[in-house]
């Protein structure tokens, strides 16, 4: 008969971190994005959320926010579009 030791087991942990809190002017930026990108495709904005969600749109738009900020909504929609289409997206 064979005893096991403990030394070699390991016990899980899970590290918890504050989450940051939303910057109004990021959502209120993000939100006019997809306004603007629904317009230009002809989307209702509820597809146009989808879409960017889905393609990475939105992850790109608050990740270089501080950037994209500074550009036209014309120039936005330009490089969502390029973005999207980069992780599988259709719209042209």
């Amino acid at each position: 008969m064979q005893i096991q030791s403990n030394e070699n087991l390991m016990e899980p942990t899970v590290g918890m971190k504050p989450l940051k809190k939303p910057d109004k002017k990021v959502i209120d930026y993000v939100m006019t994005a997809i306004i603007e990108f629904a317009k230009r495709y002809k989307l209702t904005i509820r597809e146009a959320s989808n879409y960017l969600n889905r393609f990475k749109g939105i992850d790109f738009l608050i990740e270089f926010y501080d950037v994209e900020h500074t550009l036209s909504f014309n120039d936005c929609v330009d490089d969502l579009t390029v973005i999207c289409q980069n992780n599988g997206g259709a719209v042209r």
